[in-house]
């Protein structure tokens, strides 16, 4: 088997859809050996944040002579970003070799359990944990928390870093619903952890906390101002929450994983997680900053940044986003901080109609010119006299602005994000 040959096996698992629940994949890593009993973990779940919470927590223990697991999704351009011991992502002969032992374990299911692509690269992560000796594993939820495949582990902590509306066609309309579904997360006894300040959402995270006997730490307005004074790598004054958070998960566990307050300020201090406020300077002058704003509340957060950062002349902006999100409040909330805009066309199967994107961003801006272009690379293009452009909306086109930028080789992998329901 080639790498090739690895990723179209992955591919042809989104054959199954995406669907919430838990039996297949304990069924799966029961045939591998219930890799999941061999690892400790910090597994962190949330609307928004849950990347950069996980960067940090990462970089932190790393800093601290730690060997960390990283299993984040999705990917930017490559599969292999969401499997990473101490930040190196797996090697594709690695991704081969997991993908041959999947097709084992998956024929041992039989064909009347055929799994996602999720599940089957959950239990593929682990395994390779394992054998990478990790003394830790940070582990991102995939998409709420309960059902998730993911919630097979007993983690050291269960972090929830907010409750806002996105994936509402999964997780449920309100955030109650949907702060329901992310504490499941919680277990029994073991310490939750979170910056969730919606009074729809702590309310019910608390309930479940309590009914699980899990103490429950809640990062507030102190803790915040707190992490003020250690120094960021990453920009956005949304990371100071994110920061708080990470810092308190740490000293939380300080008994059970031991590291001192240097290594904590120098994780924070060289934490890298790329898309995010992610800052380019391009020959000619030109600054672009990559952020992947997919849902109303990342869009809210990227407006404050733009207002603080750009307050005059307003950057000119790129923006593709998926159909299937709350396009139009991303419009609402993003054009009006943008002087130019341009609606490109995304090479995903869900992405939203340019032309809509455009209308809507003419009604929320009537001053910016909004421009439909095909590509990202035609967007790039027309907006090269920019001194500041803004590329954002779904991680996916940010993806792929990184390749057309070539701070990445282009890959078809991006395809693997794709997600549909199970028919």
């Amino acid at each position: 088997m080639h790498y090739s040959d690895a990723i179209q096996f992955l591919y042809n698992l989104r054959l199954f859809g995406m669907k919430l629940g838990l039996d297949n994949t304990l069924r799966m890593a029961k045939i591998a050996g219930n890799p999941q009993r061999k690892l400790r973990f910090i597994h962190v779940a949330g609307t928004n944040g849950k990347g950069s919470v996980c960067a940090m927590l990462e970089s932190i223990y790393r800093t601290a002579g730690w060997r960390v697991g990283l299993f984040t999704s999705p990917h930017l351009v490559s599969f292999t970003e969401r499997i990473q011991v101490n930040r190196h992502p797996i090697t594709q002969e690695e991704v081969v070799r997991g993908v041959e032992q999947l097709r084992e374990w998956i024929e041992a299911l039989g064909a009347e359990a055929r799994p996602t692509f999720f599940e089957a690269v959950t239990i593929m992560a682990l395994d390779y944990f394992v054998r990478q000796e990790c003394d830790l594993v940070v582990w991102e939820t995939g998409l709420g928390g309960r059902l998730d495949a993911t919630n097979i582990v007993t983690p050291l902590a269960s972090v929830i870093t907010n409750v806002q509306l996105d994936h509402q066609q999964w997780l449920g309309n309100t955030v109650a619903e949907i702060a329901r579904e992310k504490s499941g997360i919680i277990k029994f006894h073991v310490p939750v952890l979170t910056a969730a300040e919606d009074p729809a959402a702590l309310p019910v995270i608390s309930e479940m906390a309590q009914s699980r006997e899990a103490p429950l730490t809640v990062v507030g307005r102190a803790e915040i101002e707190a992490a003020g004074e250690f120094q960021l790598s990453l920009a956005g004054q949304h990371q100071k929450t994110n920061a708080a958070l990470a810092v308190a998960v740490a000293r939380a566990l300080s008994s059970v994983i031991p590291l001192t307050e240097s290594a904590i300020g120098a994780g924070l201090k060289m934490t890298e997680w790329a898309g995010r406020l992610q800052t380019i300077e391009r020959s000619g002058g030109q600054t672009i900053l990559l952020d992947g704003a997919h849902n109303p509340a990342g869009a809210q957060t990227l407006a404050e940044a733009l207002a603080e950062r750009f307050r005059s002349p307003r950057p000119a902006m790129i923006l593709g986003t998926m159909r299937d999100k709350d396009y139009a409040a991303i419009c609402e909330i993003l054009a009006p901080r943008a002087g130019k805009i341009f609606l490109s066309q995304m090479d995903s199967e869900r992405g939203a109609d340019p032309q809509v994107l455009a209308a809507l961003c003419r009604e929320a801006n009537p001053a910016a010119p909004a421009v439909v272009c095909g590509s990202v690379e035609e967007a790039l293009q027309r907006a090269r006299g920019e001194p500041v452009v803004v590329i954002t909306g779904s991680i996916h086109f940010v993806g792929a602005a990184m390749e057309a930028l070539e701070l990445a080789p282009r890959s078809p992998e991006r395809a693997l994000n794709e997600y549909f329901p199970v028919k």
